[in-house]
């Protein structure tokens, strides 16, 4: 029996999306309001899912308790009130869209979670705009 385990959270951070390599005129048609130099903001909701076998001595697939501390150590505490573009690394290089932003947290926590049991993030930029990665 295979089942999922959510957990919810959420962290408040500021991002600008840009890339260097360009000019201001290409990043201003592409990325618009979202290319502001001074950055702006959202209130992320993220929901992190995992699927497994229920462990017939705990009946937990995962330990909700544990869980939440992956999502605080590996998300709310490096992300939470944060610019991404300058205080977390993966973002140095990497533009903070939603989708990369996803793809980071999802791999921050896959290497705390059984390699047996599957991964997925849903992360909401706000609420009617969310990505969802699998690892796949």
């Amino acid at each position: 029996m295979r089942v999922t385990v959510s957990r919810k959270a959420h962290f408040n951070a500021a991002h600008r999306l840009y890339r260097k390599d360009w000019s201001e005129e290409q990043n201003d048609t592409v990325f618009g309001k979202c290319n502001n130099p001074n950055f702006h903001g959202h209130n992320y909701e993220l929901i992190v899912s995992v699927t497994g076998e229920i462990d017939p001595q705990t009946g937990y697939v995962i330990d909700i308790k544990v869980l939440k501390d992956i999502i605080a150590e590996e998300v709310e505490v490096p992300f939470d009130h944060k610019n991404l573009n300058l205080d977390v690394p993966e973002f140095k290089d990497l533009n903070p869209t939603a989708e990369n932003i996803v793809v980071v947290i999802w791999n921050r926590i896959r290497r705390r979670i059984d390699s047996q049991m599957d991964l997925e993030v849903v992360l909401y930029e706000t609420p009617r705009n969310f990505v969802t990665y699998k690892g796949i």
